[in-house]
């Protein structure tokens, strides 16, 4: 039997390895526009669930159209913000990572808001959320009224919560309790809303109940709309005085 050497073993590993790494390399710069398309795409979807739109999905061929032309007819515009409430100019709204902006000091955060315009003319308007779950980042998006405090829609999602416990966040049974919460109480204070155990009362405005067996997603999430809306609270305070005087 003929027997190889070590060296030979060895080289011949080696330009294996090299060969596989570079055509791993080149798939992967050849997928990486679908990629980057399929996670617009994605994007552009949750928030026009955040307003209820995109409601005929599941009926069309080519979704990814479907859901280009209902953002740009939907989504009217957009901008950025900083937590001291100011417009930040040369800024894509679309294009900021919140993964990324909320790992900066707060003052340093670039902030975006989608404004929705619904069939009436009235516009809502759509804040972006992170943080982090059970077993890996939750994230979602919830839609204003104009008074920037009344909840009008709210969609959540996961990548590892755990199936029929805190994955439930991402069915519309627990995400339609959000709607008409409102974010700040009585004497105008910041309150969010609370993901409570053992269930809300009808009555609350500022709770929604946990869900059962999911306590430690659903207090992930309470803390996921408590620390990324504090980031708009001055914006819709400015707002709101605006309106008022």
């Amino acid at each position: 039997m003929k027997s190889f050497s070590n060296t030979y073993i060895f080289i011949f590993s080696t330009v294996m390895v090299t060969i596989v790494a570079v055509l791993l390399s080149f798939v992967s710069e050849q997928l990486r526009p679908i990629q980057e398309k399929n996670v617009e795409v994605e994007k552009k979807l949750d928030i026009l669930r955040s307003v209820g739109e995109a409601k005929n999905l599941s009926e069309v061929k080519k979704k990814d159209e479907y859901v280009e032309d209902e953002y740009n007819k939907f989504i009217t515009g957009s901008f950025v913000i900083n937590a001291a409430g100011e417009m930040q100019e040369g800024i894509d709204a679309f294009q900021v990572n919140m993964k990324e902006e909320l790992t900066k000091p707060k003052a340093d955060r670039n902030l975006p808001i989608f404004m929705y315009t619904a069939g009436d003319s009235t516009n809502k308007y759509v804040i972006p959320l992170r943080g982090r779950g059970l077993w890996g980042p939750i994230w979602g998006y919830v839609s204003f009224y104009d008074d920037f405090n009344t909840i009008y829609g709210a969609i959540f999602a996961h990548s590892k919560e755990t199936p029929g416990l805190g994955a439930e966040i991402d069915q519309s049974w627990f995400q339609q309790q959000f709607i008409n919460k409102t974010i700040f109480d009585e004497n105008a204070n910041f309150v969010s809303v609370k993901v409570i155990k053992g269930g809300a009362r009808p009555d609350d405005m500022h709770g929604v109940s946990a869900i059962s067996g999911g306590t430690i997603t659903s207090t992930a999430l309470q803390n996921m709309l408590m620390e990324c809306l504090d980031n708009y609270v001055d914006y819709f305070q400015n707002v709101k005085l605006n309106k008022n005087e």
